[in-house]
């Protein structure tokens, strides 16, 4: 069905700088003509809504106390009717638009959206997250920084926008919940099979780390509930023990702003993945605010564990290619004592999940996931001779490296689906194919 869809029969100019051509019954118009600003205050009663950039407009959710304190402040809130397109005035140029599901309040910084007759909301949210759309919202936000721009009203009603046939922006509607349907489920079942090659991989590991390699070797209580019995000859110590280093960095006076296309990699937490420490998406800063904070600079063979957020323990080594790099405040430095351990090995057995739980026990946020420095020091670990340590990297490496493989593989799958399904939406949706006898035109 999706395989098989054809560009219209006829098209024609746009007159829009973002797109060539459409098809020949299609129209284009401002948005002003589309919809109508709703602007309608005093209805505390209703729900809290708001924009996510994932899913759209959703009803917000609260603790007790997050839901008093809004909910004194509500007279300023405004009502979204359901139907109504709502978008985040900052956050417009990235997706941040949606349907409100049900009537509900949204935020005095969103600006609400009543379709007209005609106007198929969920159609033009699928076009307004359109890259290309994007684009132009971005040039037509008004802010002193990019990062502070606002799309408000006067300028997104002068923007104009594509205009299907009312019954034809309904079957791109549920052409588009057909196509997400199936590639959602795609994607559903990889992540399904990345989790359990994941499990594969943590089984080989937490045995290594366990036993070491000799499988009838004789063992001994760990005394660590949660590890059990570990082979006579190695070591239980606290992390404290096999470092000569524990700090974590912070963030750059200028924040974000001082970021740059080259320079030095700031390590943050998104960089630090069990295993591997990624750099594509780095944060880098200039060689002058590098050497300003020393305290955190990396070096290869340094460990590095997340100690904040949601990705709270996940470690990685680093490599010996990467020779200059620092960190922030949400990723910790432990610089292991060459003599004694492998960077390897410590990265491999916090990565276990016995290893985990104890770092879960261990934080100590209370809003947000968090863990000291102070605690990281006192983590427990097994520690084998270090020629085993050496021998227990490779052995896992060489039985994990299929895994790793597939992993890798099954990754790059889930992104290739998320790339088409960006392709086919903008495609539909600008009118490059045609999908009304797809969709049961005329239903």
């Amino acid at each position: 069905m999706i395989e098989g869809l054809q560009p219209y029969a006829e098209y024609k100019e746009s007159g829009l700088p973002w797109l060539a051509t459409i098809p020949g019954h299609w129209r284009t118009a401002r948005n002003g003509n589309l919809f109508q600003q709703r602007n309608e205050t005093q209805h505390p009663d209703l729900p809290i809504l708001e924009v996510s950039l994932r899913t759209g407009v959703r009803v917000r959710e609260f603790g007790a106390s997050g839901r008093k304190q809004v909910m004194a402040d509500a007279s300023k809130y405004k009502r979204a009717a359901r139907g109504d397109v709502a978008y985040n005035m900052m956050r417009m140029w990235q997706g941040a638009v949606g349907v409100a599901p049900i009537d509900g309040l949204v935020s005095p910084a969103y600006v609400v959206a009543r379709p007209f007759p005609g106007t198929v909301a969920r159609y033009y949210t699928s076009l307004f997250r359109n890259g290309v759309y994007m684009g132009e919202i971005d040039a037509a936000s008004r802010g002193i920084v990019k990062d502070r721009n606002r799309l408000y009203w006067d300028q997104f009603k002068q923007m104009r926008s594509l205009v299907p046939p009312p019954d034809e922006q309904a079957a791109i509607v549920r052409f588009l919940d057909h196509a997400n349907r199936k590639i959602d489920g795609f994607i559903r079942a990889k992540r399904k099979l990345i989790a359990l090659l994941g499990e594969q991989k943590q089984a080989i590991i937490h045995l290594a780390v366990t036993r070491g390699r000799d499988p009838n070797v004789s063992l001994k209580p760990s005394g660590i509930p949660w590890l059990g019995d570990i082979p006579k000859h190695w070591e239980v110590l606290r992390l404290k023990s096999l470092g000569t280093k524990f700090g974590s960095g912070v963030t750059p006076r200028g924040g974000a702003s001082v970021y740059q296309e080259s320079g030095i990699p700031l390590l943050r937490s998104q960089n630090v993945h069990n295993g591997e420490l990624r750099l594509d998406k780095v944060a880098r800063i200039a060689p002058r605010i590098h050497a300003s904070m020393s305290g955190t600079q990396v070096k290869p063979g340094d460990v590095l564990l997340n100690i904040t957020g949601a990705s709270i323990g996940r470690v990685c080594a680093v490599p010996q290619t990467l020779l200059e790099a620092n960190v922030n405040q949400h990723v910790c430095i432990i610089r292991p004592i060459s003599k004694r351990c492998e960077a390897d090995y410590i990265a491999m057995f916090l990565a276990t999940n016995a290893a985990q739980n104890a770092i879960y026990i261990a934080q100590n946020g209370s809003s947000r996931e968090g863990m000291a420095v102070s605690e990281v020091k006192t983590l427990p670990i097994v520690l084998p001779p270090l020629d085993e340590q050496r021998e227990i990297g490779l052995k896992v490496r060489a039985e994990t490296q299929s895994l790793d493989t597939a992993i890798t593989r099954t990754v790059r799958e889930i992104a290739l689906m998320q790339e088409y399904r960006a392709r086919l939406t903008v495609d539909i949706v600008t009118g490059k194919l045609d999908v009304r006898e797809a969709a049961g035109f005329g239903q």
